[in-house]
């Protein structure tokens, strides 16, 4: 008796896969992509702006007019070699209805009603409402119907916890001597049994004697690194002179610094760069805008700068702290002051550098946990020559509702190129700003 082919699936794309990525319909092999119209209203409100979303919502349009060419959209339309079908489905009618159930007519529970529908006239068929939503997800099941987080691009759960550092214990004496005495270090198999990822950072101890030191992909050899101070900002910890040493090596072109609030990824960076800003034609230190509450910036009063104000005020506040620690009249205040003047440091919203060239820029990109991968992906690519990049960001405080641990673009980040020389992360886990600040991380 011949083996009956297993029946295909049906994938129900909410809004905010679209917007998390444009390609989203050609992720699911050869199985059928179901578009509510609702998806596609929605859609449309985002068409306009300079933010990743807005990109993501014109990008799929496109796509969708390319494929409609000869074709009725409401129909199945053939995607290709080795993919499904996809079809916009115009019927928001359900029984049970969403809209009926939870007491409001809105997108969501059109979009909703959609994959009840389906679910109800394909039988043979699985059929999965996919969401970046975690609400409309629990909605659905609660309705009998499956749900799924959008996965592509989202890094398994095992492969979150690289710190970019290690302590080994119980080495040799003579072999700490060695790392003090040895300008050049020591080879890595004498200090560990398999070789470390490039620019890992180690703490070796024996007993009372301890050194600092990273493996240098370069040499292949493990080196004694120092505690540095960058325009008079001095580290407080082991984690902070790693990532001083990141921050401050040209052989890095990429560095990632996570940590919660207090640890000084932000501060770290920024003296860092105001350090070496002879080496770059300009600092830039940028964040992305996520209004609370999801609210656009539009809802704030004023004028432009006005609404921008509070979201770029905590990186207003670091270089405060590292110009305060100069009299006015000092020479190194005024040099911060001048640069600000000449447009050689600029603190500025992420969507303001779109378009500007990253050629001789140290690029701090602050809150990067509420980066897309995309969005990290389309900020490296922009890199011109001599350009270092520094992401920083708590992969434990995201504030986009469509973004968690494991599917920002931070973890994104570190995930895939923490094994190339040109990287470099450190985790940060010890808070320096204050007792209170430390006791509200560790038990609130």
């Amino acid at each position: 008796m011949a083996k009956r082919k297993t029946a295909k699936k049906i994938f129900v794309l909410d809004t905010s896969v679209i917007l998390h990525d444009h390609n989203a319909f050609r992720a699911f092999s050869d199985n059928d992509v179901a578009i509510p119209i609702s998806v596609l209203e929605e859609l449309d409100t985002f068409k306009k702006g300079s933010d990743i979303i807005n990109f993501e919502a014109r990008s799929f349009a496109r796509q969708l007019d390319e494929l409609s060419q000869g074709h009725i959209l409401d129909d199945w339309i053939d995607l290709g070699d080795n993919l499904g079908r996809l079809k916009v489905i115009m019927d928001v009618s359900a029984e049970p209805d969403a809209r009926d159930v939870f007491g409001e007519d809105k997108h969501d529970h059109r979009i909703l009603n959609v994959a009840i529908r389906l679910k109800a006239d394909n039988k043979r068929k699985s059929v999965t409402l996919v969401s970046k939503d975690i609400n409309l997800r629990v909605k659905a099941k609660s309705m009998g119907v499956t749900a799924a987080d959008y996965e592509k691009g989202k890094v398994r759960k095992e492969n979150t916890s690289y710190k970019g550092r290690s302590t080994i214990e119980g080495l040799d004496s003579q072999l700490i001597e060695r790392i003090y005495s040895e300008p050049d270090g020591v080879p890595w198999s004498d200090v560990v049994d398999e070789q470390p990822e490039p620019n890992h950072y180690f703490v070796l101890k024996n007993g009372s004697k301890s050194a600092l030191a990273f493996y240098n992909p370069a040499t292949h050899r493990i080196e004694r690194i120092e505690k540095t101070t960058a325009y008079g900002i001095t580290p407080r910890n082991s984690e902070q002179v790693f990532a001083m040493h990141a921050l401050m090596n040209p052989e890095v072109k990429i560095v990632t610094i996570s940590g919660v609030a207090g640890t000084g990824k932000t501060l770290l960076a920024l003296s860092s760069a105001i350090e070496i800003r002879r080496e770059y034609h300009q600092v830039y230190l940028a964040r992305p805008i996520v209004p609370l509450s999801n609210k656009d910036i539009g809802y704030l009063p004023g004028d432009i700068k006005s609404k921008l104000t509070p979201y770029m005020e905590p990186l207003f506040d670091n270089l405060k702290i590292i110009q305060n620690q100069y009299k006015e009249t000092d020479k190194r205040y005024q040099a911060i002051k001048r640069l600000q003047e000449d447009e050689k440091l600029l603190i500025t919203p992420l969507a303001y550098i779109r378009g500007r060239s990253l050629s001789n820029i140290f690029f701090i990109v602050d809150e990067a946990q509420n980066l897309t991968p995309h969005e990290v992906k389309t900020i490296i690519s922009r890199a011109g020559e001599n350009t270092k990049i520094v992401f920083t960001g708590d992969v434990f405080q995201i504030d986009s509702p469509y973004l968690d641990t494991q599917s920002n673009g931070l973890s994104y980040l570190i995930d895939r190129i923490h094994s190339h020389s040109l990287h470099a992360h450190v985790s940060l886990e010890k808070g320096e700003r204050s007792e209170l600040a430390n006791l509200a991380n560790e038990l609130l």
